[in-house]
């Protein structure tokens, strides 16, 4: 029986309407629920699915419920890993006429599980690090972007095993808030709170006899805020580098890469002595396709366009270029494609080009680390094509495909 309720939805399903909204949520009948994995909460929490998709629904009052739907479709909208808002449910009443409580609806995140049953479960030592270090990731991410949190938990943040670099996601912003920038209090007291509810959680499994006994609950709070302190160190130190020092630029972007943090580009400011200040901005992985594409009109898989964009943002850094569009062009025709040019014709089946000079930059780097310095672009191409390229299978041969086919 349809019941009259306020729906707020950027687009609303019909198949909501027929829910059996006069009933308490706690009370929803089997044939409409999905029984899933979830973590602690103050509130009713049930999932449901409506076609193909499976929602969690939420009840709370409804001026709490609205705010973390504005907060959650603000986080959306700057791609930030957290659960999608799909509606507001208010103005429900039983079918006595008795008020209940509104209900937030956001989508369930497929192939993910809340950390707290992941905790509850016999971990190997490498999957509670690689836990450790998404969650202290995903609270970096959220700093950087301005968001305070105010209630990290192990039940309000959702691991995804093959959500690739970034694993951990934000359930629950309830108690956020969404700022330009945090001040270090206010980054200390979300990480105070997160260290507190974290280690409450873990002794709750532990007095149940759910965690396992090679686990300390202190350990685990205490190694999720100093892998965030080293994490938050990395991205955001200003680093004082020689003017020729390109291969410091590179080192500093490769350990932000192993850290699942992707680089934009690197700010750059001259100081004292001939010296420079770099300090780079992060961004969400699938970023670097879309701007090499824009920046050069070289289309690339992600992997390989990371590579050449960060050797086209030091390019840029070094030769003290402020127009980026400039700095594209002039590392287009002054690097990649001499680079390209420079192997000769019976090699040119070896690699598509692209994928030639994001290994030429791989090899250059190991050949700079083995020198202790950056031994430039010329020597890395030689020793590319003399040491490494010439032993390659045709790739093209390998694929199948004739060479003139590829452009």
């Amino acid at each position: 029986m349809l019941v009259d309720v306020r729906i707020t939805s950027a687009l609303v399903d019909p198949a909501l309407l027929d829910l059996p909204w006069s009933t308490p949520l706690e009370d929803w009948p089997a044939e409409h629920l999905v029984a899933l994995p979830q973590g602690i909460s103050r509130h009713i929490v049930r999932f449901v699915r409506l076609g193909e998709y499976v929602y969690a629904f939420k009840e709370t009052r409804e001026r709490i419920a609205e705010r973390e739907y504005d907060l959650l479709r603000a986080l959306e909208r700057i791609d930030f890993p957290s659960v999608e808002a799909v509606a507001v449910v208010a103005d429900r009443q039983t079918e006595d006429g008795e008020t209940l409580e509104s209900v937030l609806i956001t989508r369930h995140l497929q192939f993910s599980l809340p950390y707290r049953a992941l905790f509850s479960h016999t971990l190997r030592p490498e999957t509670m690090s690689r836990l450790l270090d998404a969650l202290a990731a995903l609270i970096v991410r959220m700093h950087l972007t301005g968001f305070f949190w105010g209630d990290c938990s192990l039940s309000n943040t959702l691991f995804r095993r093959d959500a690739g670099a970034f694993a951990a996601y934000l359930v629950d912003a309830e108690t956020g808030a969404l700022h330009n920038t945090l001040s270090n209090g206010q980054r200390g007291e979300d990480l105070e709170i997160a260290q507190v509810n974290i280690f409450g959680e873990a002794l709750d499994l532990q007095a149940a006899g759910l965690l396992h006994e090679s686990i300390d609950p202190e350990v685990v709070c205490e190694e999720v805020v100093q892998r965030y302190e080293r994490l938050w160190h990395e991205v955001t130190y200003e680093q004082q580098i020689e003017r020729e020092a390109r291969h410091d630029i590179e080192g500093r972007i490769r350990r932000l890469n192993e850290l699942g943090f992707d680089v934009a580009e690197v700010a750059l400011s001259t100081i004292a002595d001939g010296r420079y200040l770099i300090r780079p901005k992060v961004v969400d992985a699938g970023y670097h396709t879309r701007r090499l594409l824009r920046l050069t009109g070289l289309d690339a898989e992600e992997n390989q366009a990371r590579r050449l964009l960060n050797d086209l943002d030091a390019y840029r850094a070094e030769s003290d270029l402020t127009d980026e569009q400039q700095a594209a062009h002039r590392w287009l025709t002054e690097v990649f494609e001499p680079v390209v040019r420079a192997v000769p014709a019976n090699l040119r089946r070896k690699l598509e080009p692209q994928e030639l000079f994001a290994q030429i930059i791989e090899h250059k780097w190991l050949l700079s680390e083995r020198a202790g310095r950056d031994v430039g672009m010329g020597p890395a191409v030689q020793s590319f094509l003399s040491d490494v390229l010439v032993h390659r299978p045709d790739e093209q041969a390998v694929l199948g495909v004739e060479a003139d086919t590829l452009g």
